[in-house]
C-alpha cells in the first residue's frame, strides 16, 4: 500500500506507543494530563490502578475516612439532606435496605413496638461497658427478634466489627 506524505504525516499523530505493554494504539485510547498525552495507555493505567488500590487498600480506607470527616464535608452532606435530591436518595436508600435485610427489618419493628407497648424496657447503660450514651439493641440472632442486648454505640460498633450477627431461619 502507497501513502502520500500527508496521510503519513497524519498518521504518526494518531498512533502512539505504549510504554507499559508496548502496542502501538490511537490516541484516544490515551489519557491526557495538563494537554500532554500520558505515556500508558487507558488499559495500563486501569489495570496500575486496580493492583495499587488491592495493595494499599488499608491506607486508603483509612485516607477516605478522614477525608469523609472533615468539618466542611460533614457540613455539605447535612446541606445535601435537606434538599429534594437529598431526601429522595435516602428515601432510596431505605427501601434498599428494607428489600435486602427483611428480617433485619422485622427484628427492629419487633423491638419497636415492644418498646412502645411497653413489654419491653430500655434500661439506662451497656450491658458490657456500663455507659449511658445512646443506648441500642442488639441482636447476636435475627431469626430471635425479642433475644436482644442493650450496648452503647461504641460497644455495638466494635461487636459488628468482630463478629457476624445469625441471619438464616
Amino acid at each position: 500500500m502507497v501513502y502520500n506524505v500527508d496521510s503519513v504525516y497524519q498518521m504518526e499523530f494518531t498512533m502512539k506507543e505504549c510504554k507499559k505493554c508496548g502496542e502501538v494504539k490511537s490516541i484516544d485510547n490515551f489519557y491526557k494530563k495538563n494537554g500532554y498525552i500520558i505515556h500508558s495507555c487507558k488499559s495500563c493505567c486501569i489495570a496500575f490502578e486496580k493492583d495499587r488500590r488491592i495493595k494499599k487498600s488499608i491506607e486508603i480506607k483509612k485516607y477516605e475516612k478522614n477525608r469523609a470527616n472533615l468539618p466542611h464535608r460533614i457540613e455539605a452532606r447535612k446541606k445535601y439532606r435537606e434538599t429534594e435530591s437529598g431526601k429522595l436518595s435516602h428515601k432510596k436508600a431505605i427501601k434498599k435496605y428494607r428489600y435486602l435485610y427483611p428480617l433485619r427489618r422485622a427484628a427492629h419493628q419487633i423491638i419497636a413496638n415492644a418498646i412502645a407497648r411497653k413489654k419491653i424496657i430500655k434500661p439506662d447503660n451497656c450491658s458490657i461497658c456500663n455507659s449511658t450514651k445512646k443506648i441500642e439493641s442488639h441482636h447476636d440472632d435475627y431469626t430471635k427478634p425479642l433475644l436482644i442486648r442493650w450496648l452503647c454505640e461504641t460497644c455495638h460498633k466494635e461487636w459488628h466489627r468482630n463478629n457476624t450477627p445469625i441471619y438464616e431461619v
